[in-house]
C-alpha cells in the first residue's frame, strides 16, 4: 500500500512540534504573548461579553497572586476551586501557575459529600467557590479545616471576596520561587475504578505540552477558538494555553448548548472546536449552518456513521482524537488524513506521545489485535493522589495503561473497541460503577449491588444499577424512589443510576468472588426490560 500523500509531511510537523522548547512555565507562556500582543484580546466570555485583552489577563493573574500569597498561599499550596465558567476561574489558575502553587478543581454539580472527600482528600487548606455554591458548603459536616474561602460574589462573615482581593492585591512582585516545568499544578480529580475519585497530580509541563501539541500539531494558525465545557475539566485550561501560542482568543461559554453552539461558530467567527456529534443525531439541517469560520474541528466520542454527514452539513473539515485526564492529548487525526472519515478510528500517536497496543502482561500485540492502549512520553501524570497501589497498576513501566481495548492498524491508526476498566461514560462524564455501587451499598437494606452501562442514542450510556435486598425486606418497604434519592444526596445528579432493577437472587459471581457484569448484562436482550426508569418514573416492560 503506497504511503498517502499527506503522511510524510504530517510526520515531520510532529517533529518540528516536539523539537520546539516549551515556555519555562505557564505564566512565562501569558507573558511571551502580553509582550507580544498586549492589545489583544485573550479570553472572551460568551454569557455576559466580558473580555480580556492579554495585558489585563497578566495584571489580573499577577495582583490575584499577590492577593493569594498574603493569604499564606505559597510553592506547593493546594487550593480547591468551585468556580464555572467565570472570569474568576482562569485568572485563579493562572494565578496559581505563577505562584507554583496547586488547584484542586471542583465539579459543581458535586454534593456536599463530594465536596468534603475532595477538600479531606487533596490536604486544600483554601477553597475559591461561586456564592451559588454556598448552599454545598453549608452541607460539608464535618468541615474540614480551612484557613479562609474566598467567594465569588457576595461572602458572608468570615469569608472573603474575590474581588476585593484583586482591587487591594499588593504591587504584582516575583515570586520567591519561579515555578519550573516539573512542579505540581493540578490535582484533577477524575472518576476511577476503586469507588472514589482519583487526583490525577498534573504538572505545568502536562500543561504545555498538551497546549503545545494541538497549537501546532497541524501547522494550521487557529485563533478563535470555542470552550463550551466546564473549567473544572482538563479541556479549557488547555485550549487557553493553545490560544495563548497562536496569540488568538478563547471565547469560553456558560455552559454546553446544543440549540446555541452552531450559533456561537458563526456569531464569534470560531476556527477551531471539539464539535458534539449529538447535534448531528439530533437536530434538523439548516442552511446557515455552513456559515461559519471553522478551520477544523475535532471529534472526541463520535459515532463513524454521522462523521461523513457532518462535514457535508457544515462544510469544515472534523477529525477524531482521544485524549485523558491521565495523558492530555494522544491521539489525534491530521487534518489531511480525510480518508478516515467515517472509519471510527481515534487517529493516530499525538505530538510528544506514543501509543502501542499490549496484552495484559504489557506484551506487543501484532497490529489489528485487540488489546489494552498504553501511552508514554512526556508532560503525562506524576500518578494519583495518595494511591500508591492505584499509581502502580496503571502502568506497565513507564506506559500508561488507558484501560481501554483497542486495535491498531500497520499504519498505526487505533480504534476503541471496548472498555476494560468498569466505568460508565454518560455524555462527556466518566463515572465509576464502584463510587454508585458504594453509594447503593450505603443504604440499610441493600445488601448487593452491580452498576452497569446501558446504551443510549443520546447520551452514549446510561447508568443501570442491580441491587438484591437483605432478607426480609422488599420492594415495597424500600421503592426505587427512596433507593433514588438516597444515591442523589450522596453523588452528583450525572451518577445516579437512570435505570433500576431488583434481583430475587444473588448476584452471579466469579470465583474470586467479583459479581459478573457481562452475565448480569447478558439476562435479557432488552437491558432496560423491568427496571424502573427514574426519567419516566415508571416500571419498564
Amino acid at each position: 500500500m503506497s504511503e498517502p500523500d499527506w503522511r510524510p509531511a504530517a510526520l515531520a510537523q510532529i517533529r518540528r512540534v516536539e523539537a520546539m522548547p516549551l515556555p519555562r512555565n505557564i505564566g512565562a507562556l501569558l507573558d511571551e504573548a502580553a509582550d507580544d500582543t498586549p492589545e489583544a484580546t485573550a479570553l472572551h466570555f460568551i454569557a455576559d461579553g466580558t473580555t480580556l485583552t492579554y495585558a489585563v489577563l497578566r495584571d489580573q493573574m499577577d495582583r490575584m497572586a499577590a492577593a493569594l500569597r498574603a493569604l499564606g498561599v505559597g510553592h506547593g499550596s493546594v487550593v480547591a476551586v468551585m468556580l464555572p465558567n467565570v472570569r474568576e476561574m482562569p485568572v485563579t489558575w493562572l494565578a496559581l501557575a505563577r505562584l507554583g502553587a496547586v488547584m484542586a478543581p471542583v465539579n459543581v454539580r458535586y454534593t456536599a459529600h463530594e465536596l468534603r472527600y475532595l477538600l479531606e482528600d487533596s490536604g486544600a487548606r483554601h477553597l475559591v467557590l461561586h456564592e451559588d455554591y454556598l448552599p454545598v458548603l453549608d452541607g460539608v459536616s464535618p468541615r474540614p479545616v480551612l484557613d479562609r474561602v474566598v467567594v465569588a460574589g457576595t461572602p458572608r462573615a468570615g469569608e472573603v471576596a474575590w474581588q476585593s482581593l484583586l482591587d487591594a492585591a499588593p504591587s504584582p512582585a516575583k515570586p520567591a520561587r519561579e515555578p519550573v516545568l516539573d512542579d505540581l499544578m493540578n490535582i484533577q480529580y477524575t472518576s476511577g475504578t476503586t469507588g472514589l475519585p482519583k487526583g490525577c497530580l498534573l504538572t505545568q509541563r502536562y500543561w504545555l505540552t498538551c497546549a503545545q501539541a494541538y497549537a501546532h500539531c497541524d501547522g494550521l494558525v487557529l485563533k478563535r477558538i470555542l470552550s463550551p465545557n466546564p473549567f473544572f475539566y482538563m479541556t479549557p485550561q488547555w485550549l487557553m494555553l493553545m490560544a495563548f501560542h497562536r496569540r488568538g482568543t478563547l471565547f469560553v461559554a456558560p455552559h454546553l448548548s446544543l440549540t446555541h453552539f452552531v450559533d456561537w461558530l458563526r456569531d464569534h467567527r470560531i476556527e477551531f472546536c471539539f464539535f458534539p456529534m449529538d447535534i448531528v443525531a439530533r437536530t434538523p439541517a439548516d442552511p446557515r449552518e455552513r456559515e461559519n469560520g471553522v478551520i477544523r474541528a475535532n471529534l472526541s466520542i463520535h459515532r463513524k456513521e454521522l462523521h461523513a454527514e457532518l462535514e457535508q452539513r457544515f462544510g469544515f473539515p472534523a477529525r477524531s482524537s482521544f485524549g485523558m485526564t491521565e495523558i492530555g492529548l494522544g491521539l489525534f487525526t491530521p487534518i489531511g488524513a480525510a480518508e478516515m472519515v467515517g472509519s471510527g478510528s481515534c487517529g493516530m500517536a499525538a505530538p510528544f506521545r506514543e501509543a502501542r497496543i499490549a496484552d495484559l502482561h504489557g506484551n506487543t500485540l501484532p497490529p489489528d489485535t485487540p488489546g489494552e492502549l498504553l501511552f508514554r512520553g512526556p508532560g503525562m501524570l506524576l500518578g494519583y493522589h495518595n494511591k500508591p497501589e492505584s499509581t502502580r497498576d496503571a502502568f506497565h513501566g513507564e506506559w500508561f495503561r488507558s484501560g481501554d481495548l483497542a486495535t491498531m492498524d500497520a499504519r498505526g491508526f487505533v480504534t476503541i473497541v471496548g472498555r476494560i476498566k468498569e466505568m460508565v461514560r454518560r455524555s462527556n462524564e466518566n463515572i465509576s460503577a464502584t463510587e454508585v455501587e458504594n453509594a447503593l451499598l450505603s443504604l440499610p437494606g441493600i445488601a448487593e449491588a452491580a452498576v452497569v452501562p446501558v446504551p443510549d442514542e443520546t447520551r452514549g450510556e446510561e447508568v443501570k444499577a442491580f441491587v438484591v435486598l437483605d432478607a426480609g425486606t422488599t420492594p415495597a418497604m424500600l421503592p426505587p424512589e427512596r433507593i433514588l434519592a438516597h444515591c442523589a444526596e450522596r453523588l452528583a445528579a450525572f451518577k445516579v443510576p437512570r435505570f433500576l432493577r431488583y434481583r430475587d437472587t444473588p448476584l452471579p459471581r466469579s470465583t474470586s468472588g467479583k459479581p459478573q457484569k457481562p452475565a448480569l448484562i447478558a439476562e435479557s436482550s432488552d437491558p432496560r426490560a423491568g427496571c424502573w426508569d427514574r426519567v419516566a418514573g415508571r416500571w419498564l416492560d
